[in-house]
């Protein structure tokens, strides 16, 4: 009887961990440091911040969250000594190398937040990529809801 126990047990945990290596196969972007600005009570949009890297080549296509309205993919450049942000369509993540949505630079906007976003707190978003093939994938991210840092100004 011990003998077709210890066999289940082990043929259990065998699938267990042959279950947990396809969804770490699966998973093809890592998503680390996921964090969204806090804002003031009339404030209707914030910024999402974090770093992605992807074993494949893809892109992220979609962002949606249920705090706000809608939500926009946007990269901030220097033109002409001015700084512009615009939404762009995807951002490509190439393999192995790490991309960086922080201030200043590639980020994702929360329109038309529903109620102002506290310190502490945790904002759901769930990432569309698609991949070379046209497969797309999603990913649920909470990131949490930080104070922006006091700039840093250099004399």
């Amino acid at each position: 009887m011990f003998a077709l126990r210890y066999r289940g047990a082990c043929a259990c945990a065998l699938a267990l961990s042959l279950l947990c290596s396809v969804s770490a196969v699966r998973a093809e972007v890592q998503v680390s440091d996921p964090w969204v600005r806090a804002t003031v009570a009339a404030q209707k949009a914030s910024g999402a911040f974090m770093q992605l890297q992807s074993a494949t080549a893809t892109r992220l296509v979609a962002v949606s969250s249920p705090v706000a309205g809608s939500c926009e993919i946007h990269e901030m450049s220097m033109q002409d000594n001015v700084m512009k942000m615009r939404e762009i369509s995807k951002l490509d993540l190439q393999p192995g190398k790490a991309v960086a949505l922080r201030p200043g630079g590639y980020h994702i906007m929360l329109m038309g937040l529903n109620a102002a976003l506290k310190e502490g707190d945790t904002v759901p978003l769930t990432l569309r990529f698609e991949n070379a093939d046209g497969k797309t994938e999603t990913q649920e991210v909470r990131a949490t809801v930080r104070a922006m840092p006091p700039a840093q100004h250099q004399h």
